[in-house]
């Protein structure tokens, strides 16, 4: 909408915009941004770009917070394999697969990996603060404190009540798939299980992949790398550049709301192109924070988007890109 508008209005421009669509961010197709990164890069080099991974937060129907997505995890597969000798049913066996794995898998569910800040997360929870209710507030507050306990405290009710935030403090690791056995009676020879690992930018991959080894503690579990750990890493986006800055501005006209910096818990097609040096400002329209808990958030079958927040989201790209790109 916003290229039409340029074009439609013959507005003037100071720099070019470049508008790239392609498919397989959600992976399984080979002609997506690592494919252009790679082999047309010339034609879409560009200062700056905008994608999604950030939004707009409305409570009670009220905004209250605007997010730029300046950094995000890297996504990293590790896969769990138990093996054990197979038998009958009717004669358990303390060598059986699944038990080894059922155990492995429990210690990973119950294991926090240590919380670790940058520039963005730092500067997020301390804007936060700044902008909630008191109780939560003093979370967010004690959750950067240097007092080993304090920072525990605000940590377990986060992971309790604010999950999401829990993850933006450290590299997280979720068991998401587990397959193991084919009948009822036979007891399988191996069961496997994958989890799911978002690092942090700077986290040193065969590191950690020696700290899952010793929180699984089995001699029984073969704990790997999967296949296409290949995202690369790159530093955050700096607050203090132009389009940072052309978003609070167009935050604070749109939404009357604050701007705060974030790190996305998921991925985007934004990584490969900050590892090349663009600067990369992940942006999105506003949804209600109730929304989530209801099933009608990210990735649910039945995620939604009011009418009216998708004009307003016009509206603030049409404000960010003018502000960027037309002639002085």
């Amino acid at each position: 909408m916003t290229l039409i508008l340029l074009k439609r209005q013959n507005v003037p421009l100071d720099r070019d915009v470049i508008f790239v669509s392609e498919a397989g961010e959600e992976g399984g197709f080979s002609g997506g941004i690592g494919y252009l990164v790679k082999e047309h890069f010339p034609e879409i080099e560009a200062e700056f770009c905008l994608a999604e991974g950030g939004g707009v937060t409305r409570i009670g129907g009220e905004v209250k917070y605007a997010t730029v997505q300046t950094l995000e995890k890297i996504p990293r597969g590790i896969e769990l394999i138990s093996r054990g000798i197979s038998g009958h049913g009717s004669v358990p066996l303390k060598t059986n697969a699944i038990v080894h794995m059922a155990g492995a898998v429990a210690r990973i569910g119950e294991w926090r990996p240590e919380i670790r800040f940058n520039e963005t997360t730092g500067t997020y929870f301390r804007r936060l603060a700044a902008i909630s209710p008191p109780d939560v507030a003093k979370v967010y507050r004690d959750v950067l404190s240097t007092d080993p306990k304090v920072r525990a405290a605000a940590d377990d009710w986060l992971f309790e009540n604010e999950p999401r935030h829990s993850s933006m403090l450290r590299t997280s690791v979720s068991p998401n798939i587990f397959q193991g056995g084919y009948r009822s009676n036979v007891i399988p020879s191996e069961a496997k299980v994958t989890l799911d690992v978002r690092a942090l930018p700077d986290e040193d991959p065969a590191k950690f992949l020696e700290q899952v080894k010793r929180v699984v503690n089995d001699p029984a579990v073969e704990v790997k790398f999967t296949a296409g750990n290949n995202r690369p890493s790159a530093p955050d986006a700096r607050l203090d550049s132009e389009p940072f800055k052309a978003l609070e501005e167009a935050g604070t006209r749109i939404y009357n709301a604050p701007t705060l910096p974030a790190m996305s818990t998921g991925a985007t097609d934004m990584a490969q192109l900050r590892s090349k040096g663009m600067q990369c400002f992940g942006i999105g329209p506003a949804t209600d924070f109730e929304d989530g808990p209801k099933g009608f958030g990210a990735h649910s079958d039945q995620e939604r988007l009011l009418e009216s927040e998708l004009h307003r989201f016009v509206r603030f790209n049409w404000d960010v890109v003018t502000k960027l790109a037309r002639a002085k």
